[in-house]
């Protein structure tokens, strides 16, 4: 595609051979078949039904079916129910997901005017967007959205708002003349429009260079089209986790048949119970568990103004290594405000000036007039940079309105961006006066005298040295410098451009979107919890560098990269040089997804925050999109991981916080499940290598799977979090859930368990009475594993967390320990779940045994798990 923004207004109407009567009829036709329709297209979507049973592949997810068919051949109906309806639960929350997560073309399809004006044989007319065509000529007015990208062949006074596209919230001035081969990127290229912008100010007209799929959005909406989501850390660790259970189990139960056939039990018992031992160690609510787990932490994090959009991205947060957060309304105030002021010769921070004084009152009453914005009604109107002027004012308690009264406005010359000024003729009561705004650099020249407290003098070189490294001096810190100087007019004729010259220079206002307060004190946490802060922004190089530097993001000015130089980085480069840089500015979409691809090449789990439809694909890439709540536009929402309620930048570090203790707490209820379960193998190992008789009936594993497993782990679930989880850096998504000190504690753990249930197994079996037996047992296994939730709350002892500061943990427990009860004392249950009558002795052995492993757990944990 040609360089447009390269070309003159004239060259760039012959390239596309129009003429200033637009395109005719013939020439539309012709253009139609081949450029198409002005419309966004997507690539072929995969269905519901097929995403629903896409669900179904996961590991885990067979294992519970294998598990909820061997239930049914067991004659277990209800256990077949439950796994089924569990499974079919979570591929219904999998579909849900995945139909929210397709809405972002949608939205960017929605990011149009349904009409255009264009310039067609002659004629103004009103078109149908989706008609527009290469080479139409576009009148754009105050109010207008834009459709198509295009070059402006005229501009009077045309601000427009990009920060759908670029992220900075202020209007850019528009202009016809031609740039050169530094204006690269979209936020440089102030002669061009593009399609999902909107029209603030002026008016122009502007010749289609690029429709659909070709314009800037178009391109977006292709990344959007073609940016696949990673699997979170956790999704990867079940699945992993899902493989070494699925192996695990198939060789346990393999041997446990093998060793029946040898001792001469039938075939099919023997191929029934290895079964049902199957049934017992597959964590069936393990699914169930870790949804609720995640479902109770989205509501915890949704009153911290953190609203989660997909479930498994709460724990992905605890595995961040990396933050990418755009600049502007999440580091900043997203308020543009006057910093310090340089009036009189000197340098004053603007919370030190004084209203009564002479000098100062005359900067800021021409600052309000020469202004056109205004606040009304609580509402800021106008210009952001101009309205940090108002603010200035209403801080000073000058009211803008009262003050334009009093000195109403004659005449003006409207800010043009060629000129880079504006000029206003008030009527100053005596007098009448001309009061000139602008960039300082096309001011200066203008200027012939100073006011001072000392009178009105020459300007000298001397004066001018001090202006320019005052301005040099602000604009290397960041800061938006404005210039206000004036003249006095002996007539009350129109103004225009000769008039602005022969001016007294007043003062300088220093103006810039101050970083948020807390932002300082979230990058520090963020530092310390072992992750990196990057700053991703489509302003300024200096100006992101000096809000980086203020809030700690920053150190040397070398971890500073424009998007023009990550431009010719190849992808290996970027790769080997990413951990270098802390700061991206002048950044493109492309830039942004080629940054977190590379962080995450590098082994780094990669938040990215947004806002605008430029954000959409790198949201949509990184391993969590936070999009946000305020500003932000419901394409970067729907592209995201999670929405900010309050766009702030800390509430991230609460969410990662939070992110790390919810991992945890998963990974202390796997542990649970476990390790209750490994007990009730070992006791079937031991039954079976010994020849003793079948220790549990399968009603009795499908009431501790389905009741005393799951309340508890739930209940762990819920623990609060370790303050000092953001003291510890990010957890390595490389390393496996089942660990070797993972695995090890299983083992341990698991062991205690089965010997505390084979004790009271061989106490029931001396009585002679097998049913006696396999109850104690049973009642042993389900007590203990019960107690047992208690010790896996965490790995430091009960006595050093808090034995109360979890109380779904007491209720987990006493509504097992009532169900337990029921079934073993109430008449009409122990027929069902095949249970004796036992003596309150043979309980009190029961008792016993059960707290026997959560003593022997809280004495090692107090002796040698450290704090």
């Amino acid at each position: 595609m040609l360089a447009y923004h390269r070309l003159s207004a004239d060259e760039v109407m012959k390239s596309l051979e129009v003429t200033p009567h637009g395109l005719n009829d013939d020439d539309v036709e012709m253009r139609r078949d081949k450029y198409g329709y002005n419309e966004l297209t997507e690539g072929k979507r995969t269905s519901s039904i097929a995403v629903f049973f896409g669900q179904f592949k996961d590991l885990l997810v067979i294992i519970l079916l294998v598990a909820a068919f061997v239930s049914f051949l067991l004659g277990e109906v209800e256990s077949t129910i439950v796994i089924l309806l569990v499974v079919i639960v979570n591929a219904i929350l999998g579909t849900v997901q995945h139909a929210k997560a397709e809405q972002s073309l949608e939205n960017l399809k929605a990011l149009s005017s349904p009409t255009a004006k264009v310039m067609r044989n002659n004629q103004l007319i009103e078109i149908d967007s989706e008609d527009i065509i290469v080479g139409d000529l576009l009148l754009l007015e105050a109010g207008d959205f834009i459709s198509a990208d295009g070059r402006v062949i005229e501009s009077f006074n045309l601000h427009i708002n990009e920060s759908s596209l670029t992220g900075e919230s202020l209007a850019v001035a528009k202009s016809s003349a031609p740039l050169g081969e530094a204006h690269e990127t979209i936020a440089d290229q102030n002669n061009m429009v593009f399609a999902g912008s909107f029209v603030t100010n002026g008016r122009g007209l502007v010749a289609v260079t690029a429709i659909g799929m070709e314009t800037e959005i178009g391109k977006i909406a292709n990344l959007l089209d073609t940016a696949k989501e990673k699997k979170t850390p956790l999704q990867i660790s079940l699945d992993h986790f899902g493989e070494k259970l699925a192996l695990g189990i198939t060789m346990i139960c393999v041997a446990i048949f093998t060793i029946d056939l040898i001792r001469g039990r039938e075939l099919v018992e023997s191929f029934m119970f290895a079964v049902s031992l199957a049934v017992a160690a597959i964590p069936e609510a393990l699914s169930s568990i870790v949804t609720i787990v995640l479902a109770f932490g989205t509501r915890k994090m949704a009153k911290e103004n953190a609203i989660i959009r997909k479930l498994y991205a709460v724990e992905s947060l605890g595995s961040v290594s990396v933050i990418c957060s755009d600049k502007t309304g999440t580091l900043t105030e997203n308020k543009m405000i006057v910093q310090h002021v340089y009036v009189d010769e000197k340098v004053i921070p603007h919370d030190q000036l004084h209203p009564e004084h002479p000098i100062q009152k005359k900067l800021l009453l021409q600052a309000l007039l020469c202004n056109d914005a205004l606040s009304q009604n609580e509402k800021e109107i106008g210009d952001p940079t101009e309205m940090a002027l108002v603010k200035l004012g209403r801080q000073l308690l000058f009211d803008e309105l009262l003050v334009r009264k009093h000195h109403p406005r004659v005449a003006e010359l409207p800010f043009d961006s060629d000129r880079k000024l504006m000029s206003t003729l008030n009527d100053m009561g005596n007098q009448t006066v001309m009061i000139t705004k602008g960039a300082v650099d096309v001011l200066l020249p203008k200027i012939v005298k100073i006011e001072t407290s000392k009178g009105i003098v020459t300007m000298t070189d001397e004066h001018r040295r001090k202006i320019e490294e005052v301005n040099r001096t602000f604009s290397e810190d960041g800061l938006r410098v404005l210039a206000i100087a004036y003249k006095e007019r002996r007539s009350n004729r129109p103004i225009d451009v000769r008039d602005e010259i022969g001016l007294t220079f007043m003062g300088l206002f220093a103006i810039m979107d101050p970083p948020r307060k807390e932002s300082r004190a979230a990058v520090e946490s963020c530092i310390q919890a072992g992750i990196k802060p990057v700053m991703i922004t489509g302003d300024h190089k200096i100006t992101a560098m000096s809000i980086a530097k203020q809030i700690g993001i920053l150190n040397d000015p070398s971890e500073a990269i424009e998007g023009h130089e990550i431009e010719k980085l190849t992808r290996e480069e970027l790769r080997d040089r990413i951990e270098d840089f802390s700061v991206f500015a002048r950044v493109t979409p492309e830039h942004k997804m080629r940054i977190v691809n590379a962080y995450q090449e590098k082994g780094h789990v990669v938040a990215m925050t947004g806002d605008g439809v430029n954000d959409g694909p790198a949201l949509k890439k990184a391993d969590i999109g936070v999009a946000m709540g305020i500003t932000g536009t419901e394409v970067a929402k729907d592209a995201s991981s999670m929405v900010l309620t309050d766009d702030n930048f800390s509430t991230i570090i609460k969410a990662i916080s939070n992110g790390r203790g919810i991992y945890t707490n998963i990974k202390n209820s796997i542990l649970f499940l476990l390790s209750g379960n490994a007990g009730a193998i070992f006791v079937v190992l031991y039954a079976t290598v010994l020849g003793l008789p079948v220790p549990f009936a399968p009603v009795h594993l499908l009431f501790i799977n389905l009741l005393t497993d799951s309340l508890p782990a739930i209940a762990i679930g819920f623990e609060p979090h370790n303050k000092r989880a953001m003291k510890d850096k990010p957890r390595d998504i490389h390393t496996p859930l089942l660990t070797k000190v993972f695995t090890a504690r299983v083992v341990m753990e698991g062991i205690l368990i089965a010997v505390a249930t084979i004790i009271a197994f061989r106490t029931g079996l001396e009585t002679g009475d097998v049913v006696t037996a396999s109850t104690m047992a049973f009642a042993t296994l389900c007590l203990s594993r019960l107690v047992h939730g208690f010790n896996s709350r965490s790995k430091e002892s009960i006595f050093t967390i808090g034995v109360f500061s979890n109380k779904y943990t007491w209720y987990a427990f006493i509504i097992g320990f009532i169900s337990l009860h029921a079934v073993l004392l109430i008449p009409s249950l122990s027929g069902v779940f095949k249970v004796a009558t036992l003596s309150s002795t043979q309980l009190l052995l029961i008792y016993s045994l059960s707290i026997m492993p959560f003593i022997v757990n809280q004495w090692f944990k107090l002796l040698f798990v450290r704090r």
